[in-house]
């Protein structure tokens, strides 16, 4: 390699770091960094896969708060996870539950219950309307967007449920290129899992309780996801599952109604057909 190549990659990593230093955004070494900064708060809008994924240490949410505070970020979590939600109540609670809040970031996870209760749910038109409108809202009071994928409906890809949720996970990579929205593609990371499993011939559910509520595999799953999609690379993700083996771990969230306490415990199952 060459002197002046060796200049010029060096200019180019200390322009990234000071680059970084004026947005605040932190460093994670050369040329990368992470998308949130120290003291900002993150809204976790989902259904019950967030509601247990913020209910206690090992869930999803409180792991990629620890993961981040692993690589120095403090960032506070706002649970905005309810049970049997869908695209529907969501958009409906935004307001409320994420909006008036004033977070930073908003992951947003939905798509499973509209799926999953059938003619209950809510048809792939009317989803991508909604979900539209959640991130057309957030982004107009400043909140940057994260979209996750939809986790998988019984970890069989060939279900029915799966082939039909294909084209709403389709809508949801296409939507976060268009308004430029941080993507983390859960379905794909579980899908390969789940491939990987059977090919060594594990049977059973791998990454879920049930079909659907993750296990702790499946939390740190979708943790690992939404973190690699936040800008942390291997070796950041290697020093987050070092520090997860400290578990449990720093994350205390208020209640709902406020207070200090879990909704649930990650790893228990929830009455009826809703997520």
């Amino acid at each position: 390699m060459s002197v002046h190549h060796d200049n010029e990659l060096a200019k180019r990593v200390v322009g990234s770091v000071i680059l970084a230093a004026l947005l605040g955004l932190p460093s994670l070494g050369k040329t990368q960094t992470v998308a949130v900064s120290n003291g900002q708060s993150i809204a976790f809008l989902g259904d019950s896969i967030t509601q247990q994924g913020a209910g206690g240490p090992g869930g999803y949410c409180c792991l990629v708060i620890g993961g981040l505070e692993s690589v120095g970020v403090k960032a506070k979590m706002i649970p905005a996870g309810i049970s049997g939600h869908t695209s529907n109540d969501m958009l409906k609670r935004l307001g409320g539950d994420v909006l008036q809040k004033r977070p930073a970031w908003m992951t947003l996870s939905c798509g499973v219950n509209d799926v999953w209760r059938g003619a209950g749910g809510v048809a792939l038109e009317a989803y991508k309307t909604n979900i539209t409108a959640i991130v057309a809202a957030a982004q107009a009071q400043g909140i940057r967007v994260m979209i996750l994928t939809a986790t998988m409906i019984n970890e069989d890809p060939a279900g029915a449920n799966n082939q039909k949720l294909a084209a709403y996970n389709d809508f949801l990579r296409t939507l976060a290129v268009e308004k430029k929205c941080l993507l983390a593609d859960l379905n794909a990371d579980m899908q390969k899992v789940v491939a990987e499993g059977r090919a060594k011939g594990q049977k059973g559910n791998l990454l879920t309780i049930d079909g659907v509520h993750m296990n702790g595999a499946g939390n740190r799953m979708m943790a690992l996801g939404v973190l690699r999609a936040f800008g942390l690379g291997d070796k950041e993700l290697q020093k987050v599952r070092e520090h997860w083996m400290d578990i449990p771990g720093p994350c205390n969230r208020p209640r709902r109604n406020g207070g200090e306490g879990g909704i649930r415990t990650p790893g228990t199952s929830l009455p009826g057909t809703a997520v």
